[in-house]
């Protein structure tokens, strides 16, 4: 079953200013092949009896080539790179903080939120509320985003935690419209994405997927006094599809799943199984069709040609993903301005990307000009998001 939902009257909220972190490491394709087939070729080298007797399938090497055709993918930002391209570990090494200390995800998400205050001119004070909306989160409670409340001094205000994998930041930005409607002065969205840490960097087909990444979004009445830049949001739609062709079962309960006589041990490392698995093709024959459809009527509902779109910020999953939605919405192929390109820089960030892409590249637009924020994902879940320079 689909669950749409769709927001449309005069524009009543605004986007004032947006953040970005990115992490200090980077990862090239070159450096992340040359871990990956080391580990194959061990790999290979300890199972050869087994390969030769024909029990067990050789692994193949990778190359920085198929990554880029494959995907759009040059590079990707990580937390920690050591432990990545370590071919005993294969995993980013993030050691637990104590409880009293900031946690690595709040760490990230303050940094962009104070990006994003910074450029609309706005105080701690200034804030009613903070959505932590990201597809992973590093704990269930206490939320997140009230730690990133409390570190950011933001007193006397809400915060919580929501997760709708790739498009939390346009359900993100729906969920802080309705809070702004309702009463609030302004609504903070942020979106730390340590997208590496739930990745399998043994797997061919999806090590070179994911980097990390953390923006911010803030949202304010339109009838506030203009202090800069601002961006009316003129129309939101959402809508959600059950798939089983993207998923995470890494959770709580796997704990529990153990057989009698097996510890119910917590700190057990989760097994290949429960971190990130998706079937690409068929994300792609679903996703694709899936999205265009929901952006184009979308922009009918509100009365806006395609033609009238100035840029999509699109999310920045894969290359010819985008390529083709856009390609779907427009009626024609799009240039890297009218659709810019963030991922092959810093990969898939998930709910992140749109926004990363809304952030570096909105230059050029005079007031009135139009474009979209669009974000899609597992789930299956997506949002459109309107929006028209105000000033």
């Amino acid at each position: 079953m689909a669950a749409v939902q769709t927001s449309r009257i005069e524009p009543d909220v605004r986007i004032v200013g947006t953040g970005l972190f990115t992490p200090p490491n980077a990862i090239s394709n070159e450096e992340l092949v040359a871990s990956f087939n080391a580990f194959v070729a061990r790999w290979n080298a300890d199972h050869d009896a087994e390969i030769a007797s024909g029990e067990t399938a050789p692994l193949s090497p990778s190359s920085a080539e198929f990554i880029e055709k494959a995907s759009g993918i040059k590079s990707r930002y990580v937390m920690d790179k050591a432990g990545i391209l370590d071919i005993e570990r294969m995993a980013p090494f993030l050691p637990a903080r104590p409880d009293e200390e900031l946690s690595v995800l709040a760490e990230m998400a303050v940094h962009a939120a104070r990006d994003a205050m910074k450029a609309a001119d706005l105080g701690p004070g200034d804030i009613d509320g903070v959505i932590c909306a990201a597809s992973n989160l590093q704990r269930a409670y206490p939320a997140v985003a009230v730690e990133i409340q409390a570190a950011l001094g933001i007193d006397d205000a809400y915060a919580f935690d929501m997760n709708v994998a790739c498009a939390s930041a346009a359900f993100g930005i729906e969920t802080g419209l309705g809070l702004i409607r309702a009463g609030s002065r302004r609504v903070l969205m942020v979106n730390p994405e340590i997208c590496t840490a739930h990745l399998n960097f043994r797997n061919r087909d999806s090590h070179f997927i994911f980097g990390d990444v953390a923006t911010a979004v803030i949202l304010e009445r339109a009838d506030a006094p203009a202090e800069g830049e601002a961006w009316d949001i003129l129309g939101t739609r959402l809508r959600t599809m059950y798939s089983n062709n993207i998923r995470n079962n890494f959770g709580f309960l796997n704990r529990a799943e153990r057989s009698a006589g097996e510890p119910a041990d917590p700190q057990n490392s989760p097994t290949t199984d429960k971190l990130f698995m998706q079937e690409g093709r068929k994300v792609f024959r679903d996703v694709v069709p899936w999205v265009s459809e929901l952006i184009a009527g979308h922009l009918d509902n509100l009365g806006i040609a395609p033609a009238a779109l100035k840029r999509m910020w699109l999310h920045q999953a894969n290359l010819a993903m985008n390529e083709f939605i856009a390609r779907k919405v427009l009626g024609r192929d799009a240039t890297r301005e009218e659709a810019p390109v963030v991922l092959d820089d810093y990969a898939n960030t998930s709910s992140a990307g749109s926004i990363i892409a809304f952030h570096l590249h909105r230059d050029g637009f005079d007031v009135g000009d139009l474009g979209v924020i669009s974000g899609f994902g597992a789930g299956y879940s997506a949002g459109s998001i309107v929006v028209r320079k105000a000033a």
